[in-house]
């Protein structure tokens, strides 16, 4: 994967970033993508003044606080542990190529370990003191801190008695949902992501030219 373009690369960390909905995570594509369904109805509740409802629940304080953690916990973890691995002199020394390309390579092992399998570029020396425990507390974090947040929201919706479907309630399983989805997952993993993909594979691909797979 060392050898891709700055955009091929950048294609790969999309996916991650957006919590593997893109192409799909087996188990965990799918609470998260639940977790962002609890958001967008909430948003759209906000944009037409009415009490948001999800599977015939009423989404409120408790269920957004949790939505929110299991939204952001991953972003916090990838980026914090990417700093601290730039700002460390033994975690750099690690890195195979200088410049934008060598931050792609830190930063997209630990997006990698904080989302999916931990996989690395084959020019970042991952095998060292310091990754292997800055990695194994990002997968922690990574995953368990969005699995609790998610059995919370899943206990706290439990709970609720249903509420009656009205001609006010927003139908979930319709094109517009689908698209505010979408725009929901797209613009969280930009706001989330996008400097530590500029610092990388953009920066990269500005340099050298190359704005191709």
């Amino acid at each position: 994967m060392d050898s891709y373009t700055p955009i091929g690369g950048l294609v790969m960390m999309a996916g991650m970033a957006l919590g593997e909905i893109s192409p799909g995570g087996v188990g965990s594509g799918l609470y998260t993508i639940l977790i962002f369904a609890v958001l967008t109805v909430f948003i759209a509740g906000l944009m037409v003044g009415r009490t948001p409802e999800y599977l015939g629940k009423k989404i409120q304080r408790t269920e957004i606080v949790w939505a929110s953690i299991g939204a952001l916990v991953m972003p916090i973890t990838v980026v914090v542990a990417t700093a601290v691995a730039v700002a460390v002199p033994t975690a750099r020394s690690a890195i195979g190529n200088g410049g934008p390309h060598g931050f792609s390579e830190i930063f997209y092992a630990m997006l990698s370990q904080g989302n999916n399998n931990g996989s690395a570029f084959a020019g970042l020396s991952s095998n060292t003191d310091f990754y292997n425990v800055v990695g194994a507390v990002v997968m922690l974090l990574g995953r368990f801190g969005v699995i609790v947040p998610v059995l919370a929201l899943a206990g706290a919706l439990a709970a609720k008695e249903p509420v009656p479907k009205t001609a006010g309630t927003f139908e979930t399983a319709t094109p517009m949902f689908t698209g505010l989805l979408i725009g929901v997952v797209v613009l969280v993993g930009a706001l989330n992501f996008f400097p530590a993909v500029a610092l990388g594979p953009l920066a990269e691909a500005v340099s050298h030219g190359r704005f191709y797979l």
